[in-house]
């Protein structure tokens, strides 16, 4: 099983949580029913979980509700634990190269503080 964690920023903010604070209850219910297989199953459907091409090992969690399309974008700290840095409502095709570059910023600001304890 895994364990899944919200990135938190130096200040004590976590951007995930307050992303999903941001969105009704239904879509939020859907978009914990897709943690909830990412955390359960070894193999999950693509449709809900997938690495990102060409990103520093970056993987997406992904949900749809009602015609709303949601993603969460993470990590793997060792095998077993995801950190999520940032969540955002999808509009487009492919997948922001700001929400990836802020992703990948805050990947290594937490590598980099965890390295330094």
């Amino acid at each position: 099983m895994r364990r899944i964690n919200f990135y938190t920023t130096e200040s004590g903010d976590k951007p995930v949580q307050d992303f999903l604070d941001s969105l009704e209850d239904k879509q939020v219910e859907k978009i914990l029913w897709v943690l909830k297989l990412v955390r359960e199953f070894d193999r999950v459907p693509r449709q809900y979980f997938q690495k990102l091409i060409n990103t520093d090992d970056l993987w997406e969690v992904r949900a749809t509700r009602g015609g709303n399309i949601f993603r969460l974008i993470g990590f793997f700290d060792g095998n077993k634990l995801i950190i999520l840095t940032n969540g955002f409502q999808k509009k487009t095709q492919k997948t922001p190269k700001k929400e990836i570059a802020l992703a990948e910023k805050r990947k290594k600001n937490y590598l980099a503080r965890k390295e330094n304890g």
